[in-house]
């Protein structure tokens, strides 16, 4: 199995791990923020899930399926983690389209309530990158 598909599976992983921060007693706090730091709903929940499926099963198809996983997710991922941290909102939960812009701000609030999106999507974005140059 090539690194792309292996990626793609770490990816299922961690995203279905995020799917389930808010069924995890302890995870959350009295206001709902997972680790006291963002808020995550139903909708949130079901784009991790979604997120996982395409995952797995771009790293059990192939390693063409694989690297287009790890291009177009780290692409959406990284933009939305970006958009976040100059708006406040994401697009991928179509938070910018339901919610007033709260405006650029580099805070540690902002910064680690979008880092997961962030990170996420340029190691995806990079390892796809990488994989098609690698041939």
């Amino acid at each position: 199995m090539t690194f792309d598909r292996k990626l793609c599976l770490v990816y299922a992983v961690i995203l279905l791990g995020a799917a389930a921060i808010n069924y995890i007693p302890g995870l959350t706090d009295a206001d709902g923020l997972a680790f006291g730091i963002f808020a995550l709903d139903p909708f949130d929940d079901a784009l991790h899930l979604a997120s996982a499926t395409w995952a797995l099963l771009a790293g059990l198809i192939s390693r063409r399926s694989a690297r287009i996983f790890l291009l177009l997710f780290g692409a959406a991922y990284l933009g939305d983690g970006v958009f976040g941290i100059f708006t406040g909102w994401g697009y991928l939960d179509f938070g910018i389209f339901t919610n007033e812009s709260l405006g650029f701000s580099l805070s540690p609030f902002r910064i680690a309530a979008n880092l997961p999106h962030i990170g996420l999507g340029a190691i995806a974005l990079g390892a796809g990158i990488l994989s098609v140059r690698r041939g």
